[in-house]
């Protein structure tokens, strides 16, 4: 070999080294502690363990919601004449929402683990299990003929993916909290983190949920992936496999929920396509867009009821809803929305969204307690509801540690108390949810029954439905109900939060400038 290329070898191995070192000195500063120079996920420096940064996950029926600025309340005219519903501009930061409503099939699977983890023949468990069953006597009328909606809209296969009707808000939310700790149990057991076989071994108030998991009052069984070395990614502080898995490792999703008034209106609306498309390139920006005063959720056809896309003067019906006294279908040989009653939960036409029956099929719980508004009655951002019932975990008196309901298995909690806020600044009562609703500042009280039929209990829903004139299908729209009662046009869909980039996955958050050296 010439001198030449030797010389030209060496050069070559020396930029090969220096790359390789500026390699490790980057990748190594990242598992770095800026504010103390100690190393992450180093056993011989205190074995603090951080995961890497990672993107929520969306959850099993969910669609991504970026969220924005809207107007919210009455877009068309106040033909009931209630004025409860007032026109402000609000934020909704990004959330997730249920595709569809939840069908009869999902609510099915809800009661049959209720039956599996909960003996039916002891009578201490009746109460959780009769608790959980739709009413479906909402469907008996004095003056029609329903009673085989009464005994089989909820359990035949032909009405599977029809939306659940006569589940009262409280049984939703407790839907809701069911499906969270089944897809948190789920992701574990896929992971290798739990043992299937611990799922047989749940009876009673040994249940898996997500609260108990974290806070080690549910016990199982360690997986596959928990126990090895060699796969399981997640360490002690002295390096070893850790078998159990932590919220800041980024696996477990966040609770599902009803959505709040704010978000289900803004989601029903799907603006996105009023909007520029989202560029990809960093510098093309949308301008902050309201809403044009859209009547339905159909942006391309903002005032109409009908597909007339086709070149039909008529077209198909855009939601299942009831076009007068009489009409709930259309004739014979041209049933205009093919339902007298509801519809599969992925029929008609979704929004800019992607999210089915936003208006029509059934109207839909959501999570604030009604209060006719004024323009001072919730924040603007963020998420604006009225509810707010502060809680906080049971410790024990004696051991200090947090207990789980010898009933149900979820962990105890307990109400936080006005003494507890008073020295607080950002809220001073543990129960909000008359807070500004111009009643507490006189004293007085809901006579609920004799001046008024709105109490603490009366929750907001939303949306029209299958027995709804067209009115009801504007996303503006509300009405009330107790929390305890239920209808037979009335269902519900989740939501979830969501955690990081306003913008979704694989985007940044906040705005990015080069970085420049000051002159001096």
């Amino acid at each position: 070999m010439s001198v030449k290329n030797l010389a030209i070898l060496l050069l070559s191995f020396a930029v090969l080294v220096a790359l390789s070192s500026c390699s490790k000195k980057g990748s190594s500063s990242k598992n770095k502690s800026e504010m103390t120079g100690w190393n992450y996920n180093d056993k011989n420096m205190g074995g603090y363990q951080v995961a890497k940064a990672k993107e929520q996950n969306t959850g099993p029926g969910l669609v991504f919601v970026q969220g924005g600025t809207f107007t919210m309340g009455q877009t068309d005219e106040d033909v009931m004449a209630e004025w409860n519903n007032i026109p402000r501009r609000v934020s909704v930061p990004s959330f997730y929402i249920d595709r569809t409503e939840v069908a009869n099939v999902h609510y099915r699977e809800y009661l049959f683990w209720l039956q599996r983890v909960f003996d039916p023949t002891d009578p201490a468990n009746l109460p959780i299990i009769e608790g959980a069953l739709p009413d479906t006597l909402v469907w008996r009328s004095e003056l029609s003929y329903n009673e085989p909606l009464v005994e089989y809209y909820l359990r035949h296969p032909g009405f599977n993916n029809y939306p659940v009707v006569g589940v009262s808000w409280r049984q939703a939310s407790d839907f809701c909290l069911w499906r969270s700790d089944r897809v948190n149990e789920g992701i574990l057991l896929k992971k290798g983190y739990i043992n299937k076989q611990g799922l047989q071994g749940q009876q009673g108030s040994n249940n898996f949920t997500t609260r108990s998991y974290l806070l080690d009052l549910y016990q199982t069984a360690p997986g596959k992936t928990a126990t090895s070395k060699k796969s399981n990614p997640l360490k002690t502080s002295t390096g070893q496999p850790r078998t159990k898995v932590s919220m800041e490792d980024g696996l477990l999703l966040p609770d599902y929920r009803l959505p709040f008034e704010a978000e289900w209106e803004y989601a029903a609306y799907g603006l996105i396509n009023q909007n520029p498309r989202p560029s990809l390139k960093e510098g093309k920006r949308g301008e902050e867009l309201q809403s044009n005063k859209q009547i339905y959720p159909w942006s391309q056809n903002v005032n109409g009821l009908r597909d007339t896309r086709h070149g039909s003067w008529q077209g198909q019906f855009l939601a299942n809803f009831k076009r007068g006294s009489g009409d709930n279908a259309g004739v014979a040989g041209g049933l205009n929305d093919r339902a007298f009653y509801t519809a599969d939960v992925n029929s008609f036409y979704p929004n800019g969204f992607g999210i089915y029956n936003m208006a029509g099929n059934v109207s839909e719980w959501v999570q604030d307690v009604y209060r006719p508004l004024s323009s001072l009655d919730f924040d603007d951002m963020p998420a604006p509801m009225r509810g707010n019932k502060f809680q906080k975990l049971y410790k024990d008196p004696t051991t200090g540690e947090a207990q789980i309901n010898d009933t149900t298995g979820r962990v105890r909690m307990v109400d936080v108390t006005d003494a507890e806020s008073k020295n607080r600044r950002n809220y001073q009562r543990g129960n909000v949810i008359n807070y500004l609703d111009g009643d507490t500042a006189s004293q007085s009280s809901y006579g609920y029954g004799v001046t008024t039929l709105i109490s603490d209990k009366s929750r907001v829903y939303k949306g029209g439905s299958w027995n709804d004139r067209a009115y009801w299908l504007s996303p503006g729209t509300r009405r009330f109900l107790e929390e305890d009662q239920s209808l037979s046009t009335l269902g519900f869909r989740c939501a979830m939060d969501r955690m990081g980039s306003p913008e979704g996955n694989k985007r940044k958050t906040g705005q990015f400038f080069p970085t420049k050296r000051q002159k001096r």
